[in-house]
């Protein structure tokens, strides 16, 4: 893992095109900015997370939903 230091209104830059600013500093919170292209998608841990649960959860379900229409055929 890298490691940086950065103060309000500084920056980093990953890629050619993303690019991540400190927008506030605040106790032990810090806010901010990123600006990505629109096709990469951002999202916090907790929702990343729960987004692959769900889609992780839609997948084990199909080859059971698939099996019933099979069976229901024959």
């Amino acid at each position: 893992m890298l490691v940086l230091s950065r103060k309000k209104n500084e920056r980093i830059v990953i890629g050619e095109n993303i690019v991540i600013t400190v927008v506030e500093v605040r106790g032990d919170r810090v806010r901010l900015g990123i600006e990505a292209p629109q096709e990469v998608p951002i999202h916090r841990s907790e929702v990343h997370e729960a987004i692959v649960k769900e889609q992780t959860e839609v997948v084990e379900q199909v080859p059971q939903a698939s099996a019933e229409v099979t069976s229901r055929e024959d």
